[in-house]
């Protein structure tokens, strides 16, 4: 058992001490201060994998696209997808879509909001005590590092953490007191260098001798794998095909598999030309695409008018570079 863990009474004061930290120093986000799930739900779903300056463009274009539930539940996927682009992780648009194709109108409570598609525990909490003040405690990647270090716990595990995170939650004010550890978490208790002497709630904190130690770094296998990409353009644009699995489902994107030859007899082109290669990361694989185009005459598309991945635009724009220095 973590150290700590028996001593799970709030200290005095430092609920305090935090919310009125947040209240003063909180970042100007534009979904801050909302009442709206909708626009909570939005928000919460675009951070789940993407950082807050990379997401806030996002947010506005899908709002400025689909003001409401009931608007994004009525567009087609494909349209949802095409806004989503460059945002990765597509899976969050696909059970976002699918949540507003099931109901128009979101669920108060955090039980009926983890029945929805898409919404763990950290995203119902989120949204049941931004929008509806449900006094229930979110924990994300941020809450885990600061309650960790706050009891020098060098491996919690998840319940353990979420204990401590329903202990110490305000009941009378749950939506900033969620939002005061995780923004503790993203400006001052952060993964690296963490700013020590301007935290709010140091006078507490036991991990802040040594608070690179909490909690234990997760480890990450990276798998390296190669793929071919073929690019065939004609009169009609570029041939693209829609994508399937869990990953890059609902998108579209150029021709690619584990060797030439097996997309030249698919396609039935005779010979292509290697014009480079291009690298992406995804959570766990770090793949190398080698891009090869043909000359086509089949059927074509506009890239600019599908939903593509951010690894297909850029083999896309590797063919373009090397075509215009040729």
């Amino acid at each position: 058992m973590p150290q700590g863990c028996e001593e799970l009474k709030p200290e005095v004061g430092l609920q305090k001490a935090l919310l009125e930290w947040y209240r003063a120093n909180r970042r100007d986000l534009p979904w801050r201060g909302q009442t709206d799930p909708y626009r909570i739900l939005l928000c919460e779903v675009l951070l789940q994998q993407t950082r807050v300056d990379q997401a806030i463009p996002y947010y506005h274009r899908l709002l400025e696209r689909f003001p409401t539930l009931q608007d994004l539940g009525k567009a087609p996927l494909e349209e949802v997808l095409q806004v989503w682009q460059g945002a990765g992780y597509y899976a969050r648009a696909r059970n976002l879509h699918r949540l507003a194709r099931q109901t128009a109108k979101l669920p108060t409570r955090y039980a009926q909001l983890r029945e929805l598609p898409g919404l763990g525990p950290y995203t119902a909490a989120a949204v049941a005590s931004m929008a509806f003040a449900e006094p229930v405690a979110a924990v994300d990647g941020n809450v885990r590092r600061v309650l960790s270090r706050l009891k020098a716990w060098e491996n919690p595990t998840l319940r353990q953490v979420q204990a401590l995170a329903d202990r110490l939650l305000e009941p009378d004010a749950p939506g900033d007191w969620n939002q005061a550890l995780m923004e503790l978490g993203a400006t001052v208790c952060t993964p690296r260098k963490p700013r020590c002497t301007a935290c709010p709630i140091s006078l507490w904190c036991r991990g802040k001798p040594h608070p690179e130690r909490y909690p234990t770094p997760k480890a990450r296998n990276q798998k390296d794998l190669g793929m071919v990409a073929l690019v065939l353009s004609g009169p009609e644009g570029i041939y693209l095909e829609p994508r399937t699995g869990p990953v890059l489902g609902g998108l579209w994107g150029v021709p690619m598999a584990e060797r030439l030859d097996e997309l030249t007899r698919r396609l039935g082109i005779g010979m292509a030309e290697y014009v480079g290669q291009v690298s992406h990361t995804f959570t766990h694989r770090k793949l190398t695409v080698r891009v090869y185009r043909a000359d086509w005459s089949g059927p074509g598309y506009d890239p600019q008018g599908k939903p593509l991945s951010k690894l297909d635009r850029r083999v896309l724009e590797r063919c373009a570079t090397r075509s215009n220095k040729g």
